[in-house]
C-alpha cells in the first residue's frame, strides 16, 4: 500500500469524486470513430470543452452545460443521447455564437487540440500584405487539431465549419499551442523534430520554423506574456526560445529520459517539466537553476495538495516584480538580502 511522505498531512488533503462522464460512441461508424481518447483542451473563456473522441473525431461540447448535468444528476454519466439533446435545444432560436455542440471529422487520427482566440488590436506581423481571407473578430473562438499525416487543421468553433488547413509538417503533430496575447499566432511540436510558428491572422502563413530538436518534440507551452516558449522532446531535450528573435535562448539539463510535457506559472517565474525519468522539475526559466523536484525512484506513487486559499503576500509581491523584470535582475536590486529572499523562488 502506498504512503504519503511525512511532508504531507493526509487530514488536508480532500477526498476526490466524479462529478460526471463523457463518452464517446459505443461502436466505431464508417471507421471514423474508435475508443482511443488522446487529447483535451479547454477553450480559454470556458465556454467550450473538446476531445479527440477516436480515430478521425473531435467533439466539441459547451462546459457550461455539461457542469449543469453534473450537478444535476450527481455522479451519473453524460451520455451522448442527452448531449444531443442540449444540442437541440441551444440551436432552437439560439443567439448568435451561443456555445452548440459539434462533431467535427477531421479526417485523420487526432493527436493534439488548442484553443485560440483573437484581440482584434494585435495585427499580423507580416506588415506588407494588405488582403486577408479572414478577418477575426473579438469574439472568434477557433480550435487548432494536430493530424497523424502532419496537417492542422483550423476551425470555427461557433460553427464547426473548417477555416484553413495548415501544410508543411512531415510526421505527426504532437501539440499545439496558442500565444496567450490573442495575436493568433500557433506554435505546432512534431515528430519531425520541428517547431513551426504559424500566423493565423496572415491566412495562416508558416512564418518561421524552430530547428534544434535531435529527436521527436512531444510539448510546447508560451509563456504568459507570449515572449518565450518552452519545448521539450526526446533525448532529454528542453528548450527555451525567444519568440521575439526566433532563437534559441538555452538548453535545460537536468532530466534522464525523454521529456513529454511543460508549462509556466501564471507569472510565467517558475516552468515544469514532465519526463518519462519519473520525476517532475520545477526550473527558474530565466537561470536554467532546478529550484524542485517530484519523482520517484523506487515505483512508490504520491500525493501532492497545492494550497486552496487565497494568494499570500509574498506570492502577490512575486508576480508584481516580474511584471516588469526578469529573475536575475531581480537577484541584483541594491535591497537587503532577506528582501531578496522574500522575492526569490529559490527553496
Amino acid at each position: 500500500m502506498a504512503s504519503f511522505p511525512p511532508r504531507v498531512n493526509e487530514k488536508e488533503i480532500v477526498r476526490s469524486r466524479t462529478i460526471g462522464e463523457l463518452l464517446a460512441p459505443a461502436a466505431p461508424f464508417d471507421k471514423k470513430c474508435g475508443r482511443e481518447n488522446w487529447t483535451v483542451a479547454f477553450a480559454p473563456d470556458g465556454s467550450y470543452f473538446a476531445w479527440s473522441q477516436g480515430h478521425r473525431t473531435v467533439k466539441l461540447v459547451p462546459w457550461a452545460q455539461c457542469l449543469k448535468n453534473f450537478l444535476l444528476h450527481g455522479t451519473k454519466n453524460v451520455t451522448n443521447s442527452s448531449s444531443l439533446r442540449l444540442s437541440r435545444q441551444n440551436s432552437d432560436g439560439g443567439q448568435k455564437n451561443k456555445p452548440r455542440e459539434h462533431i467535427i471529422d477531421c479526417g485523420d487520427i487526432v493527436w493534439s487540440l488548442a484553443f485560440g482566440s483573437s484581440v482584434p488590436e494585435k495585427q499580423s506581423r507580416c506588415v506588407n500584405i494588405e488582403w486577408h481571407r479572414f478577418k477575426f473578430g473579438q469574439d472568434q473562438l477557433l480550435l487548432a487539431t494536430g493530424l497523424n499525416n502532419g496537417r492542422i487543421k483550423i476551425w470555427d468553433v461557433y460553427t464547426g465549419k473548417l477555416l484553413l488547413n495548415l501544410v508543411d509538417h512531415t510526421e505527426v503533430v504532437r501539440d499545439l499551442t496558442f500565444a496567450p496575447d490573442g495575436s493568433l499566432i500557433l506554435v505546432s511540436a512534431s515528430r519531425d523534430k520541428t517547431l513551426r510558428v504559424w500566423d493565423l491572422k496572415d491566412d495562416g502563413n508558416m512564418m518561421k520554423v524552430l530547428r534544434g530538436h535531435q529527436n521527436w518534440v512531444y510539448s510546447c507551452a508560451f509563456s504568459p506574456d507570449s515572449s518565450v516558449l518552452c519545448s521539450v522532446g526526446a533525448s532529454k531535450a528542453v528548450f527555451l526560445w525567444n519568440m521575439d528573435k526566433y532563437t534559441m535562448i538555452r538548453k535545460l539539463e537536468g532530466h534522464h529520459h525523454d521529456v513529454v510535457a511543460c508549462d509556466f506559472s501564471p507569472d510565467g517565474a517558475l516552468l515544469a517539466t514532465a519526463s518519462y525519468d519519473t520525476r517532475v522539475y520545477v526550473w527558474d526559466p530565466h537561470t536554467g537553476d532546478i529550484l524542485m523536484e517530484f519523482g520517484t525512484h523506487d515505483g512508490s506513487v504520491y500525493f501532492w495538495a497545492t494550497p486552496r486559499q487565497i494568494p499570500s503576500l509574498q506570492h502577490l509581491c512575486r508576480m508584481s516584480i516580474r511584471r516588469v523584470m526578469a529573475t536575475q535582475e531581480v537577484q541584483k536590486l541594491p535591497v537587503p538580502s532577506k528582501v531578496l529572499e522574500f522575492l526569490s523562488y529559490r527553496i
